[in-house]
């Protein structure tokens, strides 16, 4: 009975975990559903007051556009009937005094036909001399009706279908952005944001991504990149704080971005890459990030390494460069086991470089395989996985090492894929450069 009760209890306790899992389960998809419907509802909010304040602002600024075209217009007819009234004006005010002067001479007339016979020969000697004098067969000429203007208005019967047919297609809702960001990858200092389309009807041109500090209320969205690719690393982001990533895209033959894909959180927990500092014949920009040569000798080339050995296997490290000196075959740029050799060269033991005419050394022996040289604009990159992890034992220390790290060196549009064995196992690595002549400029990342 004992036993039949402990299965019972047993079974019992299963049942119970179950449905707390069960439970928490479902609750868990209640809060997703809640922050879809929250999306879907804000989103939508957001949609209409975009769409209120768009027209508004267009019917702001269409009757501003037709009250200025009706108050040019409203001036021309101003304009053309002022001039046209003006001659118009003049003729009347001569006929006026031509009447004035023709009353004058009628009523002199009349007058003279009047007076007594002692005066009657002065007075009409007098009026024939003032009639002769006003030219009384010299009439002004008043302009027919087809000779003066008559104003009238025109309008473009096409303008207001053309207008119905662009407000018709003016403006979209989409449920879905064209482009969504599919994958955010830390790495040091920085984060790599790699995006896809989800509509494969929309061709596009350009892409565009943005970011800003999470939880900042008055940070605001700034470009990190516009261009054709479809991935990203948006450097000089601090360690351990929330970053904000969207992107949108814009068509073929279009002006006009797509709506902006739904925002991604992002963060890095690796520090960023940095030369060290005090190095003789460096300069280090403000992040330490950028080193600049700046000074020239020949007898010696120091290195310049990392300030700590921030380089993980399974990364990419990438170094830029900005400005470029003269060449020099000691020259190198790579990755070492330590840091403290006294070597002037990465072309030394424990270490793997190129330099800058693009020869690859290897624990200081070069390689067969050559890489191009190293100029303004080139960013070379080393990649490194572990192969494997021999024994330690006298006949594979014999052999030159017991640790093997697969590495591949890029430059350009070619690449160099070899076995590095290490005699010690090692989970992080320094890098670091050197070159002879002053002038090389180069960021890490």
């Amino acid at each position: 009975m004992s036993v039949e009760v402990d299965v019972l209890l047993q079974e019992a306790k299963e049942s119970i975990e179950a449905a707390q899992n069960y439970r928490s389960e479902l609750q868990q998809r209640l809060h997703g559903l809640n922050q879809a419907r929250k999306q879907i509802r804000g989103s939508s909010g957001q949609a209409r007051e975009t769409l209120r304040k768009h027209f508004a602002e267009l019917q702001a600024a269409a009757t501003r556009l037709l009250a200025e075209r009706l108050a040019n217009l409203l001036t021309e007819v101003d304009t053309i009937e002022a001039d046209s009234i003006k001659p118009l004006d003049d003729c009347q005010s001569l006929i006026e005094h031509g009447v004035g002067q023709a009353d004058e001479l009628l009523r002199e007339g009349e007058a003279a036909l009047r007076c007594g016979l002692g005066e009657k020969e002065d007075k009409l000697g007098s009026f024939t001399k003032k009639a002769m004098h006003i030219q009384l067969d010299s009439l002004p000429e008043v302009p027919a009706l087809v000779d003066v203007p008559c104003v009238s208005a025109q309008f473009d019967d096409s303008l207001l279908s053309l207008l119905r047919d662009r407000v018709a297609r003016h403006g979209a809702v989409s449920s879905h952005p064209p482009v969504q960001i599919e994958e955010l990858q830390e790495r040091p200092g920085s984060i790599l944001v790699r995006w896809c389309k989800v509509d494969e009807d929309f061709a596009a041109a350009d892409y565009r991504l943005q970011y800003r500090r999470s939880g900042s209320g008055g940070s605001q969205y700034e470009d990190a990149y516009i261009g054709r690719e479809s991935e990203f690393l948006v450097l000089h982001l601090d360690p351990h704080t929330d970053y904000l990533f969207r992107v949108c895209a814009r068509g073929e033959g279009r002006t006009e971005w797509s709506p902006w894909s739904i925002p991604q959180t992002g963060y890095t927990t690796l520090a960023p890459h940095e030369w060290r500092s005090g190095t003789e014949g460096y300069i280090l920009s403000s992040r330490k990030n950028i080193a600049l040569r700046n000074d020239s000798s020949q007898s010696r080339c120091p290195v310049l390494y990392s300030k700590a050995p921030t380089y993980f296997c399974g990364q990419t490290l990438t170094f830029k460069i900005s400005a470029a000196g003269q060449m020099d075959r000691r020259d190198s740029l790579g990755v070492c086991i330590d840091s403290e050799s006294e070597e002037e060269s990465l072309q030394r033991d424990q270490a793997v470089c190129i330099s800058t005419n693009g020869a690859v050394f290897v624990n200081g022996k070069e390689m067969t395989n050559q890489l191009p040289a190293v100029t303004v604009g080139s960013a070379v990159t080393f990649d490194m996985e572990v192969v494997s992890l021999f024994p330690i034992s006298n006949n594979n220390t014999s052999e030159g090492g017991n640790f093997k790290l697969r590495v591949t060196i890029g430059s350009g549009n070619r690449e160099v894929v070899f076995d590095w064995l290490v005699d010690q196992p090692v989970d992080c690595l320094f890098f670091g450069c050197s070159f002879v002549h002053s002038g090389w400029k180069v960021l890490v990342f």
